[in-house]
This record gives structure tokens, C-alpha cells and sequence, in this order.
């Protein structure tokens, strides 16, 4: 009688144990791969409870149901998606990435994604040097989807992954790289941005809309409502150039307004953004900006050749 308790209990707590393992296995699966609960549970069952090898076996699903799900979705219009900022130090990343709707842009794997091309476009700046004292290079669809990563696999083969955990077709439409030196500075902003945020060091901010300045500072410690607030007047007003005192007069009407220097400041209606630069002793050298879907020159001239190619 004593044995048979001591097995029932023995067993309750074998189970139990076991129980707990399979738990916290599933639970650590699907935080590292971001899989559904059915594909990590089938995915340990497959492989004895080994995180490791069950993680393995969801990468190698996932890239082979991406790249089918890649062929056949090839064809669909992406025209949704994500404008990623990074700034890290002396460098700075924008992207692009597009997908077909609205709602999967605001998931959150798709925006860990935008997180990891940022990155991985940031890591090129690393491999060049230069002598000036800035440096900027843009990357195409074609030639970001060729990329190595750190990791392993271009990243033509991480958005087959992120076509296959998403069920519909994304692409990774451009990029632009800065690298300054000497005594510029660089701020980025993306925007619609959560409340608080401004222009922040090593964190990717994703939005519709994206920019990324060049400049130069006479004071040393920088202010952070003032990036903010140029980064959000580039966004907001799409300025042509920065513009120059002696050579770019303002417009007479003060809605065309073309010239950086000569808008209204979006923060201060009473003054210039020129007045406010020159408030703040900064100069700006250079800048860009990024809306999703903007129709640019080089993807009018793709719309081009795609419409040659179907006329032959």
C-alpha cells in the first residue's frame, strides 16, 4: 500500500515536472522565433523539447514556406509599410520597407524586421572610410535584397521569413546610409512618433514618414527639442534645399515656400527656421526624407521598364 502511494506520488510529480519543462520550453520558443503556438508546440514534439534544434527546424519551415509564399505573392502591390530611422553615433540609416496592408505595418514582427534591415544597413557604414566629412549612399530594392547579414543569408532570405510568419507579400524598396565626421552631427526622427520621443541614439523609430540631418553645432551640448523640431519641419513642409542667406530670397508668398532657411517654423509661426538656427547657432549641411510610397524617380523609371516589359 505504502509502495503504491509513493508511485502515485512519484508519477503525479513526474508529471508535474514535466509539464513544467514542456511549458517553459513552448514559452521560450515562441518569444525567440515569434511562431505561433502550434508550429513551437509541433516543433518540440518533433525534437524532444530542444529549443535549440526545435528553433532551427521553425527557421528552416518558415524559409521554405517564405519563399513559396514569396513566388506566389510576387505579383501583389505593396503599397502599405514602414519608414525605419536609425542613428547611432556618427551614423545613421534610413529604410523603407512596404507590405500590402495597413495592419500587418503596425505588427509587431513586421516592425522588428524594419529594426533589422536598419541595422544591417548601419553595419555597411562601418566597412567604408572616407576623408570628408560626410558621407551618404543610397541603396535600391535589388541591391538591399542581396545583402549579407551577420547573421547568416542575405536579406532576401529574412524576408522570405518575414513573408512566411506574415502570409502576404513585403518587399524592401530602399535605404539610405550617413557617415559624418569631424565636428557634424546627425539627428533622425520618424514620424507619426510615440508621444515623448525625440530624436533618439540607437533606437530604430518607425513611422510613415522619416528624416535624417546632417549639421553643425557651435554649442556643445546638443538640443533635443530643436532636432526634433527640424527633423519635423523637413517631414511636415518638404523643403527642397536647405537654402542659402545670400543666394535664395524668400518666396512672396510664404506657402511656396521651397527654402529651408526661409520657411515658418512649424514650433513658432513668429519666426524663420533660419531665425531659429541662427537662435541656437547651428547650421544645417544636409538632410533627407523618406514617405512611405512616394512615388520617386527611380521607381517611376521601374514602372517604366515594368510597362515596356509587358507591352513586348
Amino acid at each position: 500500500m505504502l509502495l503504491q502511494k509513493f508511485c502515485r506520488r512519484t508519477l503525479h510529480t513526474t508529471r508535474q515536472l514535466c509539464n513544467s519543462l514542456e511549458k517553459s520550453a513552448l514559452s521560450t520558443l515562441r518569444k525567440k522565433t515569434g511562431y505561433t503556438f502550434a508550429n513551437c508546440k509541433k516543433a518540440l514534439e518533433l525534437h524532444n523539447n530542444d529549443v535549440n534544434q526545435a528553433e532551427k527546424w521553425l527557421h528552416e519551415q518558415a524559409q521554405s514556406l517564405g519563399w513559396s509564399k514569396a513566388t506566389k505573392l510576387s505579383d501583389r502591390v505593396t503599397t502599405q509599410g514602414l519608414v525605419g530611422v536609425l542613428v547611432s553615433g556618427n551614423r545613421g540609416a534610413m529604410v523603407e520597407l512596404n507590405c500590402e496592408t495597413d495592419f500587418v505595418a503596425r505588427n509587431e514582427t513586421f516592425k522588428r524586421f524594419v529594426d533589422h534591415v536598419s541595422r544591417i544597413v548601419l553595419h555597411y557604414t562601418d566597412l567604408t572610410e572616407f576623408d570628408g566629412d560626410l558621407w551618404k549612399l543610397g541603396f535600391e530594392s535589388e541591391a538591399l535584397r542581396n545583402l549579407e547579414t551577420p547573421q547568416g543569408g542575405s536579406l532576401a532570405d529574412h524576408l522570405a521569413l518575414l513573408i512566411g510568419a506574415v502570409g502576404e507579400n513585403a518587399s524592401i524598396r530602399r535605404a539610405l546610409c550617413f557617415k559624418v565626421n569631424n565636428d557634424l552631427r546627425l539627428a533622425g526622427y520618424a514620424h507619426p512618433a510615440p508621444t515623448n520621443v525625440g530624436t533618439t541614439q540607437d533606437i530604430t523609430q518607425v513611422g510613415k514618414y522619416g528624416a535624417i540631418v546632417a549639421y553643425r553645432s557651435q554649442l556643445d551640448v546638443d538640443d533635443p527639442e530643436l532636432q526634433k523640431g527640424i527633423c519635423q519641419q523637413i517631414v511636415g513642409m518638404k523643403p527642397l534645399k536647405v537654402g542659402e542667406y545670400d543666394k535664395d530670397t524668400p518666396a512672396e508668398n510664404k506657402d511656396d515656400e521651397t527654402c529651408l532657411i526661409h520657411q515658418e517654423y512649424l514650433l513658432d509661426a513668429d519666426k524663420t527656421v533660419g531665425e531659429v538656427l541662427k537662435e541656437h547657432r547651428v547650421n544645417i549641411i544636409d538632410y533627407h526624407r523618406f514617405e512611405c510610397g512616394e512615388q520617386t524617380q527611380q521607381h517611376l523609371k521601374e514602372i517604366l521598364q515594368a510597362q515596356q516589359q509587358n507591352s513586348n
